[in-house]
């Protein structure tokens, strides 16, 4: 079998299944596990996978530059956005993270709604300014400019002030055992002061983000409280995350 060939079955199996296993690609494919282990290394620095410890996963979809994430799948994260309101009350005080999904929110608050909001993120501070009733705290930090967010010491330190009702938290990859990952480490970082001075995270992401897995690690599964989803709630596919005690919405 050449190699090619190779490449698009181990492909074709992590599509149907969300997870390869080098015991059982070196079955399928009859050649040794070292193989395996070549060829995904292969495909992950090509970046159509991501390498684990005995497999692989499959990679987040989509864009990673704030200004072509921001038009993708904008219908699911508008039902997202919408679904993440019901969760805010007057006198919360809530992060926002400086995902696009938590900007459609800030955009979608109620006139009359009274927050405190923490936040790094530029676009989303910017849509804030002129909402008479919500207070805005903005950390400072290094700007990183595909994101538009800011990261590093003082933006930890900073987020390190506060206890949070709610962090609202847009999520590149989740996986039930993976956890929380992210492709940059520094804002990876910040995720994950965010979410250590919160009494609830929420989660905010498109099924397709569902069981993939980045390089930079943020948090267990389990410390998220709540998954809001483009899908209707009650999906098997969702089962893996409420038996794990996470709230599905």
């Amino acid at each position: 079998m050449l190699k090619e060939e190779r490449f698009q079955l181990i492909l074709d199996r992590l599509n149907n299944d969300q997870k390869v296993y080098l015991a059982g690609l070196s079955t399928l494919l009859n050649v040794s596990e070292d193989t395996v282990r070549r060829d995904i290394k292969e495909l992950a620095d090509q970046g159509l996978l991501k390498s684990v410890r005995g497999g692989a996963v499959p990679h987040s979809p989509g864009p990673h530059h704030f200004r072509d994430r921001i038009l993708h799948d904008n219908e699911q994260k508008q039902i997202i956005a919408k679904k993440a309101l019901d969760f805010l009350k007057d006198g919360q005080l809530v992060i926002f993270d400086g995902g696009t999904s938590a900007m459609l929110i800030a955009k979608s608050l109620p006139k009359d709604i009274r927050l405190t909001v923490v936040t790094n993120s530029f676009p989303i501070a910017s849509t804030l300014e002129e909402h008479e009733h919500v207070e805005v705290l903005f950390a400072g930090g290094r700007l990183l400019k595909n994101s538009f967010v800011t990261v590093g010491y003082d933006t930890i330190q900073f987020l390190k002030k506060f206890r949070a009702d709610i962090c609202l938290l847009g999520i590149c990859s989740i996986h039930s055992h993976l956890g929380v990952t992210g492709p940059d480490y520094e804002e990876s970082e910040v995720k994950r002061a965010m979410i250590e001075c919160s009494k609830e995270v929420i989660a905010l992401a498109s099924v397709e983000k569902l069981a993939t897995a980045e390089a930079h690690y943020v948090c267990p599964a389990e410390q998220l409280s709540i998954i809001i989803t483009d899908q209707p709630a009650d999906k098997e596919e969702f089962k893996i995350y409420t038996d794990i005690g996470i709230r599905m919405v």
